[in-house]
């Protein structure tokens, strides 16, 4: 039986965070009424003359900036012709040749081993209207202009991708640089990250590529990996059957789980690209892209590499506090206020995880804290000067939560400042092992479990404003010496 490897490549649609359209100065603000931010320029109405948004061109800078690629220092836009529905003038301003971006590659880890899956290019082109199928229960099509004419950055992959599984990680990662670069906002159910995946299949250890299907607008991580496996899998069925493949255009239908047929796949020739006549030429010097340079932030990659290495996390706790720039800056600012090494670095990581990130909002590129850095800066740091232990910081800090007060006010409140100092704490140790000569056999015997015993009594007696970590430490010096 013939064994078939897969071989992927996605075009990614990123819609670019300007305030107003590629060509013209309507809003692109999500959630307007239908088709009433339109002008005649979006609309291609004759005699509309277009005008490039010069935010867009920087922005794309950035993301190639970003993704190491090659930027075009001489680019145009053309008109690619085609009818649909929801191009009212009937053709696309878009970038053939050359593109703003050019070749670069992006870095994804698969099982442990690095995989570079080549870019090979990117170029700007205006968003097409919403088509609305089926409509109040009706057997027809209405259009929403609104998104027409919105800023896309189509990211073009190289065919690397050999799995699903890579397509996936391809695209989160992808999705994660646009974020945190700040030119995305990579709101999938919105639309302003979505995604076509070209696919196609050939015998194993054959160089020519096999017939290459595309899978038009998919906006979910979860469908794009089932979409591409049972498109692998209707390949190999129809090859193995002795049917043929033909280049298509398909879509994926998730309340049936399959791809579905809807075109004929167009070449670059049934376009019909050329120039447009109202747009002039773009010229990007050295100013332009020295200036999306230092604008571009700090990329995820390296915000985890400097959380482990300086601020002693774990991959995983990286992996946590860099899943959104709002979530990074945020224990930045804590970790920097507080002046943390490694040790201090991870106690807080845990502390942000278990408890702040459980109230905290995320939508789009914005993020909600339950308190602000400042405020959680004070609580910790009365826990390092021992003047409150970690679980009663875990208390006021949902006090803080729910009354808006301050972690010193709640403290002073309710009476809980002032800790216990050692040799007070020792003085309750022994007390309590005085007191318990029984549990102290047991535990000398070889039942380590009692030791629990020993530790809660010791936090009763001290209603629980001692140092748990000094506790358990004191009770093993008195214990095993």
């Amino acid at each position: 039986m013939t064994r078939y490897e897969p071989v992927i490549g996605l075009e990614v649609h990123a819609q670019l965070l300007t305030e107003t359209k590629l060509f013209c100065g309507c809003s692109v603000a999500y959630g307007a009424e239908p088709n009433t931010q339109l002008c005649p320029t979006c609309l291609g109405l004759p005699g509309s003359v277009p005008r490039l948004n010069r935010r867009a061109v920087e922005l794309a800078i950035r993301v190639g900036l970003a993704l190491g690629c090659e930027i075009h220092r001489d680019t145009a836009f053309s008109r690619k012709h085609y009818f649909y529905p929801d191009l009212a003038s009937n053709y696309q301003n878009s970038q053939f040749e050359p593109p703003v971006i050019g070749r670069g590659e992006l870095c994804i880890e698969v099982d442990g081993v690095e995989r570079r899956i080549g870019i090979t290019r990117a170029h700007l082109e205006e968003d097409a209207a919403k088509n609305i199928h089926g409509a109040g229960g009706g057997l027809y099509t209405v259009v929403d202009y609104n998104r027409g004419g919105q800023p896309l950055l189509e990211i073009v992959s190289e065919p690397d991708l050999r799995s699903a599984e890579e397509a996936e990680l391809y695209l989160r990662k992808l999705r994660e640089i646009l974020i945190f670069a700040g030119v995305n906002d990579g709101n999938l159910e919105e639309g302003s990250f979505r995604c076509d995946a070209n696919v196609s299949i050939r015998p194993v250890g054959q160089e020519k590529f096999g017939t290459r299907v595309e899978l038009k607008n998919i906006n979910s991580f979860r469908f794009v990996r089932r979409a591409i496996e049972f498109e692998i899998a209707r390949q190999e069925a129809v090859l193995a059957s002795g049917g043929a493949l033909v280049q298509e255009t398909r879509t994926w239908n998730e309340n049936v789980g399959q791809t579905i047929s809807m075109r004929e796949k167009e070449s670059a020739q049934d376009y019909r690209y050329f120039e447009s006549p109202e747009l002039p030429r773009i010229e990007i010097d050295d100013e332009m892209i020295e200036r999306a340079r230092a604008q571009l932030p700090e990329l995820p990659d390296a915000i985890r590499a400097r959380f482990i290495e300086e601020l002693g996390l774990t991959p995983y706790d990286a992996g946590v506090l860099t899943s959104h720039p709002g979530i990074a800056r945020y224990f930045d600012a804590v970790a920097s206020g507080m002046k943390a090494d490694a040790k201090l670095g991870k106690r807080i990581a845990n502390f942000i995880q278990s408890e702040v990130l459980r109230d905290t909002q995320i939508a789009g590129l914005d993020a909600k804290f339950p308190v602000t850095p400042e405020a959680l800066i004070e609580l910790l740091s009365m826990v390092e000067a021992r003047t409150i232990n970690l679980n009663l910081a875990k208390q006021v800090f949902h006090e803080m939560v729910a009354s808006g007060k301050s972690a010193a006010a709640i403290v002073e409140e309710k009476g809980l400042g002032g800790g216990v100092d050692e040799a007070a704490l020792e003085a309750e140790v022994l007390k309590v092992i005085e007191k318990n000569p029984s549990q102290v056999e047991q535990y000398r015997g070889g039942k380590a479990a009692v030791f629990g015993f020993f530790v809660g009594q010791v936090m009763r007696a001290t209603r629980g404003q001692a140092d748990p970590q000094l506790v358990q430490a004191l009770l093993r010096k008195h214990l095993d010496g």
